[in-house]
């Protein structure tokens, strides 16, 4: 029973309790299975912890990036709510992320960039005037206006007051 995942190491630590106080024969063995279960409940959790959270470029990466794409579509909505409410648009997403309620599910934060050392990162946002904005996530390589990057996908029409702009002026 020590290798059913996580509570398989409650009855691998009796297992190894027991195994090393009995006097019986097999109790170095019973010792040794507990340990191993406790063991493999390590490693797979570790290997989840790690394809997950900080292997770049593996299963999970597309995961990733499609959260990245969700997350900022959302965000285009709130940050011209922003300008309606307060005539502008916000200085940075910290800006926006303090007007926002408690209760918002609206992440200002690109959950391209994780990492266990890293602190989480805001989308690449940057005011240009007074209306229009950049926003985007910088994909891995960090840096804004590159070809990893995730541009919102929003369906304006000429017409439409957004001022989003997805080209940088220099390109």
């Amino acid at each position: 029973m020590s290798f059913i995942p996580l509570i398989g190491v409650a009855f691998g630590l009796v297992a190894v309790v027991w195994g090393l106080r009995t006097k019986k024969a097999g109790g170095k063995r019973l010792a040794g299975i507990g340990a191993g279960g406790i063991g493999f409940t390590f490693v797979l959790y570790g290997s989840l912890f790690y394809f997950g959270m900080e292997q770049r470029g593996g299963v999970y990466e597309e995961l990733r990036v499609n959260l990245a794409q969700t997350t900022i579509n959302s965000l285009v909505p709130s940050i011209e709510f922003y300008k309606t409410q307060n005539g502008q648009y916000p200085e940075s997403l910290k800006s926006l992320q303090e007007s926002l309620p408690k209760e918002s599910f609206v992440s200002v934060f690109d959950p391209t960039v994780i990492g266990i050392q890293e602190q989480p990162k805001y989308f690449y946002y940057e005011r240009v005037g007074a209306d229009h904005y950049y926003l985007r996530g910088v994909g891995q390589d960090g840096k804004p206006f590159s070809a990893d990057d995730v541009i919102p996908q929003i369906a304006a029409t000429p017409a439409s007051k957004i001022g989003l702009l997805l080209e940088h002026a220099d390109k």
